[in-house]
């Protein structure tokens, strides 16, 4: 069975749906499936200022390690100046050992994301998640236009053919709509499909 990994940083939930949807759609393919969250980084008083969304259903990622036991791997974060923020950064940034030995090489991966805007920097930060991914030599697979609810300007939509997003608003009150999560499923399912494939 296929192996696949949602690793996800939310800091106020709409990723965490996400994931939740990405996980649905790769366990749709058949696919068994565990959804992990990157550690929180910033000081305790910068959590509560903010007003984080500090409880989860699911656990906290073991290490970087782990990453090798899975056959796909779909990470998703918000952004943070149109790239991905330091919480998941700092994870990334301790997968050397991996890359080194290329324990990730041939596993399939993709990226979700979340922005306060339409032009907030959604593309900028799949790419500074998909340019992880790469570098570890993993075959990416985004949102194709095989899902067409990503198409049109009749609302506000998220969906990117480099990856699943959605739209927060700038105070987070707008949440994944239905077209977001389907995607979200839909690329859950593709990658999930892509990596049976190529197992």
């Amino acid at each position: 069975m296929t192996k696949v990994l949602v690793l996800y940083y939310s800091s106020y939930g709409h990723i965490e749906q996400m994931a939740d949807a990405v996980a649905e759609g790769a366990r749709s393919a058949g696919a068994d499936v565990d959804v992990r969250r990157v550690a929180e980084t910033v000081p305790q008083a910068v959590v509560e200022a903010a007003h984080f969304k500090t409880e989860s259903a699911h656990a906290l990622i073991e290490g970087p390690d782990a990453l090798a036991d899975y056959d796909a791997i779909i990470v998703g974060s918000p952004t943070r100046f149109g790239r991905m923020p330091s919480q998941m950064a700092s994870f990334w940034d301790a997968t050397g050992g991996l890359w080194f030995t290329g324990k990730l090489i041939g596993k399939v991966g993709g990226a979700f994301t979340s922005t306060a805007s339409q032009h907030g920097g959604q593309e900028t930060t799949l790419f500074s998640i998909i340019t992880n991914l790469m570098h570890h030599g993993m075959t990416i697979v985004g949102l194709d236009y095989g899902f067409q609810a990503q198409v049109g300007v009749d609302k506000v939509r998220g969906g990117s053919p480099y990856g699943a997003t959605t739209i927060a608003d700038g105070d987070g009150s707008r949440q994944p709509g239905p077209d977001e999560l389907d995607g979200a499923r839909y690329q859950g399912r593709r990658i999930a499909e892509t990596a049976a494939k190529l197992k």
